[in-house]
């Protein structure tokens, strides 16, 4: 018999890559380097398969220019999951249960979480707060209370794990049920402060990052993880923040996912309470109490068709009624700061022409105009000309 005979060839095709075996490729590919979720949903498209995309990548980063391209190893996602798993925790993949439905909604969805705690927490409604970390005593009490008659009203509250009002909002809801975003490795817990608080989150509620685990939060990470903050949500409230901070990023992020955004106001004198006041100014729902955010979220399209809870519920905490303030819409005032930028560079424009050009009342476009130049995104010149700062 001959070797041939042997070791007859087969015309059969290979056999398709099992489930877990293109979880690992999609996890290989999602950590290769200069693979971001655009890039890891293109790969996937163009290429059908993660392993196939996998194979393509070095060819795929030669053709941008990038030689001596290697994938994420094989042995780095391996030792990934293995310590995660020696940790109890458990990674979520997008588009499989218990995978939370409103993040998969997002262009943006992380393709993997991984999670510490409770996973059944993704299934409820759930509400961000948000907020300062140098918060003051009143904005961190504030915080706690709307967090624990939210979560007596049925809602789960969501926070970044951060000093201050995050803090705050998770231990007022720690009883009824709370989930922390980790800007770094789920099992990396930052500040070193709310240790504690971080481990009274994995036994009682849930921890979540879409980040590998072991890692160390940087500063770009943070922005990244505001996102799913407010995606977790149906609505994000800001307690305290500053003109520019992460919680105003948050309520940006909220905003675009077409969620409620809603602020509780503060001194005018207080700096903390600056982007609350201009987030109140330029349409969000001001907030006195847990009543406000649930008729907020009553107004607005029902979790199930019902609001988990009533206002009656919270004890008495109801407001008095009152005629509703006139609401302005905040994509509205969006999509205004867009059509502004649109038409500015830099040259000069006059602003009564810019007003004229946009075709809006000239109240209308001053607070708009204020916001852009705090933000520096256009500047002021003599004579009223307008630029953009690029």
């Amino acid at each position: 018999m001959t070797d041939k005979d042997q070791h007859p060839s087969s015309t059969h095709p290979p056999l398709p890559p099992t489930p877990e075996d293109e979880q690992l490729a999609r996890l290989r590919l999602l950590r290769s380097r200069r693979v971001g979720i655009a890039t890891y949903k293109r790969l996937l498209t163009e290429y059908g398969t993660a392993q196939n995309a996998l194979a393509a990548l070095p060819e795929v980063a030669r053709a941008a220019g990038v030689s001596s391209y290697t994938p994420c190893p094989e042995g780095v996602v391996l030792a990934e999951l293995k310590t995660a798993r020696a940790a109890g925790a458990q990674l979520l993949a997008l588009g499989e249960s218990p995978y939370p439905e409103p993040l998969a909604e997002l262009a943006d969805a992380p393709p993997f979480l991984w999670c510490l705690g409770d996973p059944a927490l993704l299934s409820r409604p759930m509400v961000s707060l948000v907020g300062a970390r140098n918060a003051s005593s009143l904005g961190t009490r504030m915080a706690r209370a709307l967090a624990h008659d939210l979560g007596t009203a049925g809602y789960v509250v969501v926070s970044g794990l951060a000093r201050g009002v995050d803090a705050a909002a998770h231990l007022g809801a720690l009883d009824s049920g709370t989930i922390a975003v980790q800007a770094g490795g789920v099992d990396v817990i930052y500040p070193a402060e709310n240790a504690e608080l971080a481990r009274d989150i994995g036994r009682r509620g849930l921890r979540l990052s879409e980040q590998p685990f072991g890692l160390q939060p940087m500063a770009r990470h943070f922005p990244s993880r505001n996102r799913i903050i407010s995606g977790l949500s149906r609505a994000t409230v800001v307690v305290e923040a500053a003109a520019k901070s992460g919680s105003l990023i948050t309520a940006r992020d909220a905003l675009d996912q077409g969620r409620e955004v809603l602020a509780v106001p503060g001194h005018p004198l207080d700096a903390r309470a600056a982007g609350c006041n201009m987030l109140i100014r330029d349409g969000a729902m001001l907030v006195r109490s847990a009543v406000d955010v649930l008729d907020a979220l009553s107004e607005s399209t029902p979790f199930n068709g019902t609001v988990p809870g009533t206002a009656e519920n919270l004890s008495g905490l109801r407001a008095p009624a009152s005629a509703p303030p006139p609401r302005h819409s905040l994509k509205d005032a969006a999509r205004l700061h867009q059509q502004i930028l649109s038409r500015l560079g830099p040259s000069p424009l006059a602003e009564d022409q810019l007003i004229r050009d946009l075709k809006a009342a000239p109240a209308q476009v001053a607070p708009a105009l204020v916001d852009l130049e705090l933000d520096g995104q256009i500047a002021r010149q003599p004579g009223g000309l307008l630029t953009r700062v690029v």
